[in-house]
């Protein structure tokens, strides 16, 4: 009888083993990509590992994917090993093959961030770099509050009257997207997209070329974690609404399913998200991809902890009782502890991945 619980780590340390020992465990083929930029908090070396399951020639594929967002890799992680550990690998239907992607972005994982090593917002570096960035004036005019030079009660309350007078005159959702959608004007800040492909996007183009260029149907499941009620699973489309791709993902999940163009989702609208590399790396298959993300705190207590980790490694000292005490807050804000939410992230995942296999052998 599997523990879920037991399936989710508390490091990148403890998942990376699980995963592999889970994923051959299962009859997976395994594969590592060693990230050349960057070690873990303890020197470790860190690694994008991959599983694939089924025939080598299957026409439909399962993809799911842990650690976009790195800290919500904890997330991704113990739901990949769940399914792994309740034989979801030896229930995958006639002519259908999986690939499991364990830390996409082993850094963030590694170090408790949302970030890449370059601090790059990995769902917001998948944009055509060699075109002009996408504008983002309100983070321009947030920019300096977002990051201030100190982080104390005083420097708090500074900020919080500048978001407090930001959202008064544009809305709360207006102030997260601000914040949030995306930004290619400030290095140092939070939500930058880069200034080019980072190493985990060429990375997962190249595995998706190698893996299932063969397939016909590609159904993706990537985890996070950060937005709207606890534990709940939201299933977003990230697409244009006028997609052939947002279509078929509406007759997979049907009224599960929101859609930030919509305005039916607790995410602002984004650009640059790593599911975007799919088709354009996949031209012949119908890809049909979601996040699935699941709800944690307060949307001000998560930006709040992501400005606040940025600050610690942008001006602060990791090794100070504030840079512990914040990076504590950062894990649990995207990590919830105890079993309730761990087994809340499971049951959804597994009810998701059905709908998802359905979706890909149906007609």
């Amino acid at each position: 009888m599997t523990s879920v619980p037991e399936c989710f780590s508390e490091s990148y340390a403890d998942a990376r083993p699980k995963f592999c020992a889970a994923a051959a465990q299962a009859g997976g083929a395994l594969r590592s990509w060693l990230n050349p930029k960057a070690r873990g908090p303890n020197g470790e070396a860190l690694y994008l590992d991959t599983a694939r399951f089924g025939p080598a020639d299957a026409s439909n594929m399962l993809v799911l994917i842990a650690g976009t967002h790195g800290v919500e890799g904890h997330c991704g992680s113990g739901a990949e090993i769940a399914w792994l550990r309740t034989g979801g690998p030896a229930r995958l239907p006639k002519d259908t093959g999986a690939l499991v992607i364990h830390a996409i972005n082993p850094y963030g994982f590694a170090w408790t961030r949302r970030v890449t090593e370059d601090n790059v917002d990995l769902n917001r570096n998948f944009i055509d770099h060699d075109k002009a960035y996408p504008a983002n004036d309100g983070y321009l005019a947030l920019a300096a509050a977002i990051l201030p030079d100190t982080w104390n009660e005083a420097s708090t309350a500074a900020t919080e009257a500048v978001f407090a007078a930001y959202a008064q005159k544009h809305g709360a959702f207006g102030l997260q997207g601000a914040i949030s959608a995306g930004q290619y004007s400030h290095p140092d800040g939070v939500f930058f997209g880069g200034n080019a492909p980072t190493w985990s996007n060429r990375t997962i183009r190249a595995i998706a070329r190698e893996e299932l260029s063969r397939a016909r149907r590609v159904g993706i499941i990537d985890f996070h974690t950060g937005l709207g009620p606890f534990g709940h699973g939201e299933l977003i489309c990230a697409v244009s609404p006028a997609a052939k791709s947002f279509a078929r993902s509406k007759a997979w999940y049907g009224n599960e399913m929101t859609s930030p163009e919509s305005g039916t989702s607790t995410s602002a609208v984004v650009v640059g998200c790593m599911t975007d590399a799919f088709p354009q790396e996949l031209p012949d298959a119908e890809v049909t991809s979601i996040a699935l993300e699941y709800g944690t705190y307060s949307v001000p207590e998560v930006l709040g902890a992501v400005r606040a980790d940025n600050w610690l490694h942008q001006r602060g000292d990791l090794g100070s009782a504030l840079g512990r005490s914040l990076k504590a807050d950062m894990k649990e804000r995207f990590f919830p502890s105890g079993d309730k939410w761990r087994e809340m992230v499971w049951t959804r995942a597994d009810q998701t991945i059905g709908w998802a296999l359905k979706g890909l052998t149906g007609p």
